[in-house]
């Protein structure tokens, strides 16, 4: 369900500048859909990706955990999340959350949050005990 939602939503895309249409689907732990595409801006890189259009949507409708993302892309091998999605996904995951990526010629890995982002940053490091 997941990885159809992405792959259809990723030919919303708006990427006339890199033309690497990406989509992003994910469930929340309340159980529902998020979907988003990356969106990019005359002003390149200033764009939108996929993920952050999707953890966007999910937090518009009220949700709040990432309980399982996936994302596709056109690309000789599955693309991982950049770093500032990394950090995203990890606000909204548990570390133990997956993270499927795929290409649109059917490959794809598994990751979990912890392992696409070691040593993330979290709140508890803003905070002195």
């Amino acid at each position: 369900m997941l990885k159809e939602a992405a792959t259809k939503v990723r030919l919303n895309a708006h990427a006339p500048y890199s033309r690497f249409k990406v989509g992003a689907a994910l469930r929340s732990t309340e159980g529902r859909l998020h979907i988003g595409c990356n969106v990019e801006n005359v002003a390149y890189p200033e764009g939108t990706c996929a993920e952050a259009g999707a953890i966007a949507a999910m937090i518009a409708a009220g949700d709040t955990r990432i309980a399982e993302l996936h994302v596709i892309a056109d690309s000789p091998d599955p693309v991982p999340p950049c770093g500032g999605c990394r950090q995203k996904i990890a606000e909204f995951a548990d570390p133990n959350v997956k993270v499927t990526l795929h290409t649109t010629d059917g490959q794809s890995v598994t990751f979990t949050v912890k392992d696409l982002l070691p040593g993330v940053f979290t709140a508890a490091h803003m905070t002195r005990t």
